[in-house]
């Protein structure tokens, strides 16, 4: 659903000299440089009654109006008495902790029981705040971390955090195969040329680097903490697979499944019955909306991966 948005506003002297896309920014702070952006690249900001472009300077005294259309919450959307585990809540933030199975927005075959139907319950308020506040997600089958905006303020901060490149997002993850050392992986990521649904390292996709570091290696499975420069869809499943070694249990990037050698049929049992990617979003961190200092929450790994570590370590010893 998308809601009228009208803006006026005079762009100052001390903006002189600066691209239209970051005066504007610095005008209408209650929104995101990229939403401007995109707003300009529409037509839907006249300065002195003429189109621009993101990147034409401005000298200072213009005249701007932006006649828009911002997206918020679908009126179809309803709120669902659905538990939230919140690690962390004020005026500005909800940190949480998403399990296994729940989708994040409601879509073709997800029309309750997500997280955007749960946060409306628990803060109605969110119905006035873009995607009821969620600035970033994680897959259905991922669980973890997640910051949430209750405001339009704190979405701006937020927003602009992550395209800075400036959010913490460390994630845990289970990989088959036994990797030698951790690195970087600096591949872009779009959509599959033939699977529309999946996404690949392409030559046509956007910039995505992933860090990657061993905790520990098993028999045929590493467990690795990786660290998100960027964010793009599915992006450590991709870059992950792309360098062979995919994540234990993933449905669409896992492929064959891989067995240790002469493994036990407990062992064998517990990896062919992970069902869902090996991946927990376990750290995160970014400046507060409201005090401008710097905070981080971590949460362990669910159960199912702690459970999948100690089969591995256990079949690592019984046959070191």
């Amino acid at each position: 659903m998308a809601e009228q948005l009208h803006l006026e506003g005079i762009i100052s002297d001390e903006s002189g000299g600066l691209r239209l896309d970051q005066a504007l920014a610095q005008l209408f702070s209650d929104y995101s440089r990229g939403q401007l952006t995109k707003w300009i690249k529409a037509g839907y900001v006249q300065v002195n009654d003429k189109n621009l472009r993101p990147r034409d300077s401005v000298m200072g005294g213009e005249r701007v109006v932006i006649d828009a259309e911002i997206e918020v919450v679908d009126d179809t959307w309803i709120a669902e008495a659905i538990t939230l585990d919140i690690i962390h809540e004020d005026d500005d933030v909800i940190i949480l902790n998403k399990s296994a199975g729940m989708v994040v927005h409601p879509g073709a075959g997800n029309h309750d029981g997500t997280l955007v139907n749960a946060l409306l319950h628990h803060a109605p308020q969110l119905e006035g705040v873009p995607r009821a506040g969620i600035v970033h997600r994680i897959d259905k089958g991922t669980t973890g971390l997640l910051m949430i905006a209750k405001n339009l303020q704190a979405h701006n901060s937020l927003v602009n955090q992550l395209q800075e490149r400036t959010v913490l997002r460390e994630y845990q993850a289970i990989s088959m195969g036994v990797m030698t050392a951790g690195g970087t992986i600096d591949e872009p990521i779009g959509r599959h040329p033939v699977d529309r649904k999946r996404q690949a390292v392409t030559g046509s996709g956007k910039h995505a680097i992933t860090h990657y570091r061993v905790v520990q290696r098993y028999r045929a499975h590493t467990h690795v903490r990786c660290k998100l420069e960027t964010g793009r869809t599915h992006q450590i499943r991709v870059h992950m697979a792309h360098a062979r070694y995919p994540l234990l249990g993933d449905p669409v990037y896992g492929g064959r499944i891989r067995l240790p050698k002469g493994a036990s049929e407990a062992t064998k049992t517990a990896l062919q019955g992970f069902r869902r990617q090996a991946l927990h979003a376990g750290s995160l961190g970014f400046i507060h909306p409201a005090t401008e200092q710097e905070v981080s929450w971590q949460v362990e790994m669910p159960e199912d991966m702690l459970d999948i570590l100690a089969v591995l370590a256990k079949d690592q010893k019984q046959n070191s």
